[in-house]
């Protein structure tokens, strides 16, 4: 995503050097990018820091979801900003084609590297924190929710439902902050809109998983780590 034509048009042609890499979208604003964000799941996003309407750095705090961000701009200024939003990389313009190939190159192997230990790219979640419990506010009190009551977890725009056995919460969070929360050996983001307990998974079917009388979609980049998880027979 980038507001200069000339950089978005340089960056398309460096992608389609590499054949692990398919463009989705082009954008030229911030606004334009979180749009497809919200109704899309990529693996990559590169991102300029300086655009109009909502910067790089704005977009990052507005992301429904985290896949590796790849920050573009010719100033080195921003190189401390990328470590603080804990991105994948940093690319100074112009970006010649064998620094943006290295990034690739380093894209492949961290996500070969976490799909065959069963974490998702896109959570960034340590497998294993042996966390039981979450606390939660609901109005002027904390309640305590142990991870064997929830069944899944689901975005509701600046909002997660907490889905129990018998009843739901409704909380202002983001689905990137509860998932750090959570138990990694226990929960799988399996779509963009929603977080699971792998443990209440009643059948599997096709591109769907059921919970209970639910049918929750699993997106096509999470269907392996998804089976990956499973006690398979």
């Amino acid at each position: 995503m980038d507001d200069v034509i000339m950089a978005r048009k340089s960056l398309t042609q460096l992608c389609a050097k590499r054949e692990e890499l398919e463009v989705v979208s082009v954008c030229e604003n911030g606004m334009d990018a979180l749009s497809i964000l919200q109704n899309e799941e990529i693996d990559v996003l590169f991102l300029d820091v300086e655009m109009p309407e909502m910067t790089g750095l704005e977009l990052l705090n507005e992301l429904p979801y985290t896949p590796y961000i790849i920050l573009t701009t010719s100033k080195t200024e921003y190189a401390f900003d990328a470590y603080q939003y804990n991105v994948f990389d940093y690319l100074k313009k112009p970006i010649s084609y064998p620094r943006f190939s290295q990034t690739i190159d380093k894209i492949v192997l961290h996500k070969s590297s976490t799909e065959s230990t069963g974490q998702s790219s896109l959570s960034g979640t340590e497998s294993g924190n042996g966390k039981k419990d979450i606390y939660i506010k609901v109005e002027n009190r904390y309640i305590r929710i142990l991870f064997d009551q929830i069944n899944y977890i689901e975005s509701i725009g600046d909002y997660v439902k907490i889905h129990l056995e018998k009843e739901n919460h409704v909380v202002h969070t983001t689905m990137k902050n509860i998932e750090e929360k959570l138990n990694a050996d226990i929960f799988l983001r399996i779509h963009r809109t929603y977080i699971i307990n792998l443990q209440k998974i009643i059948d599997i079917e096709e591109n769907s998983i059921a919970i209970g009388k639910v049918v929750i979609p699993v997106s096509r980049n999470n269907k392996q780590i998804l089976m990956d998880r499973l006690n398979l027979l």
